[in-house]
């Protein structure tokens, strides 16, 4: 471990990042964030209009692929965890350095996804779906878009280092000129072209076959080494395993949703994924302010500002509330004409009733939420977002698997996500009452 930066003197009144340097910070992330669900909200609208079974497919299969965004993002917060502190401690090319094993381990990651899910496919989509023309309809789709995976933890691993080192406007031409080229690719794969269903996953994987190029260009004008450094990805793997038990608790909780829906009925699982492409873009377009608060709190913290890091973290929340209550009205002034814009099938118009509400009534919770993780990632406290994540999940899962019992619909399985998300919130509250995230140094102990 690194000797601990000294803290700063009590004297000196702490300076919380300006609202000026968070929205310098967060709104290059933010595009970057919200390119890929945009996409994927347009993808869902292009497939929407092939009819039930495809947008069920997309739905089914959106959901195993969605272990290979979650890869991406354990892979982008644990090195911007990481490199942040060694930004703040005055070594860039020490933070650098993080990206580049962050990048190994992507690649490695990416085509262990392929081989597996080109031998799985169908078992998987057999397992959670109930309806061997969906089934079908998704391990098709699975097998064209797992192909870009790699690429897409590349991009993860980059934005990771390029966010610590508090640089987020190339990561933000990256990924808008790629997501533009696919947004467009798209509908002309499905309809004209002909390719139906594949054509959508084709365009995904080009997408992220050229953003993760841009990345790994970026990371080679570096001029920094490009070797396996074992030492060095082996504390990264530590860091990584509390952010993997993480995502894999979302991935237990989304499957569980999925399978759910799919029992439900088609036209649920349709409107299930309609509803969750919305609630994934907002989720998203909100994590925006987490990830300036990634790097402001992990450089204080790696320089030994702990009180300007707590009025940091202050000054975050506050505008994660707001950012949150934009997106409840914009959302809210959307309602009548969604619907029509993702598909014209009147059966999954009429379950889409049952999402609306929590949909609208979870946005303030979900931007205090999601900016709070970012000022725990940035600190380091991986642990704490760990056990926080599996009891918070634990809290909301029983609600969607008595729907199947007490025939509650798609009702019981966004009042399950609501529990998850008000149990989360009082976790991370508690937490950052309590200071015990703020732990000084280059390195976290």
């Amino acid at each position: 471990m690194s000797p601990a930066a000294p803290a700063e003197p009590a004297s000196a009144p702490p300076k919380p990042a300006s609202y000026r340097k968070i929205a310098s910070l967060a709104l290059p992330a933010l595009v970057v964030l919200a390119a890929e669900p945009i996409y994927l909200l347009i993808d869902t609208a292009v497939v929407g209009h092939l009819g039930a079974v495809p947008l069920a497919g997309l739905a089914l299969g959106g959901v195993i692929m969605g272990l290979a965004p979650l890869v991406g993002a354990v892979l982008a917060y644990g090195t911007t965890a990481r490199a942040s502190r060694r930004y703040g401690a005055g070594d860039r090319a020490g933070a650098v350095a993080e990206g580049v094993q962050g990048t190994w381990l992507a690649l490695a990651a990416g085509l262990l996804m392929i081989a597996l899910i080109e031998v799985f496919a169908g078992p998987l989509a057999g397992l959670m779906g109930d309806d061997p023309a969906v089934e079908a309809a998704a391990a098709e789709w699975l097998r064209v878009a797992i192909l870009g995976a790699p690429f897409l933890l590349v991009a993860g691993a980059g934005q990771g280092w390029m966010r610590a080192v508090q640089d987020t406007r190339r990561p933000m031409w990256f990924v808008s000129v790629s997501f533009l080229l696919s947004a467009v690719l798209a509908p002309v794969l499905v309809y004209p072209v002909g390719l139906g269903l594949v054509g959508s996953a084709w365009a995904n994987a080009v997408a992220q076959a050229i953003s993760g190029t841009l990345f790994l260009l970026a990371l080679r004008r570096e001029r920094v080494g490009l070797r396996v450094d074992w030492p060095l990805m082996s504390k990264q793997l530590v860091a990584n395993g509390d952010l993997i038990v993480r995502g894999i608790a979302f991935q237990v909780s989304s499957f569980s949703a999925a399978a759910v829906a799919a029992r439900v009925g088609t036209a649920a699982l349709g409107a299930h994924q309609i509803g969750m492409q919305l609630w994934f873009f907002a989720a998203l377009a909100l994590d925006a302010v987490a990830i300036a608060a990634q790097a402001l709190i992990g450089a204080d913290l790696g320089a030994g500002r702990t009180e300007t890091a707590k009025a940091s973290a202050k000054r975050i929340t506050v505008v994660g509330v707001g950012y949150g209550l934009v997106f409840l009205v914009g959302i809210f002034a959307l309602l009548p004409v969604l619907p029509g814009l993702f598909t014209s099938d009147a059966a999954v118009h009429d379950q889409l009733g049952a999402i609306w509400p929590w949909l609208v009534l979870l946005l303030p919770v979900a931007g205090v939420v999601f900016a709070l993780d970012g000022v725990l990632i940035g600190a380091g406290d991986l642990k704490f977002m760990r056990n926080m994540t599996v009891v918070s999940i634990a809290s909301g899962l029983p609600f969607t698997w008595l729907t199947l019992v007490f025939g509650w619909g798609l009702t019981g399985i966004w009042g399950g996500i609501a529990v998850f998300m008000l149990v989360r919130l009082g976790l991370i509250l508690w937490r950052l009452r309590s200071g015990d995230w703020v732990v000084t140094g280059a390195e976290r102990g």
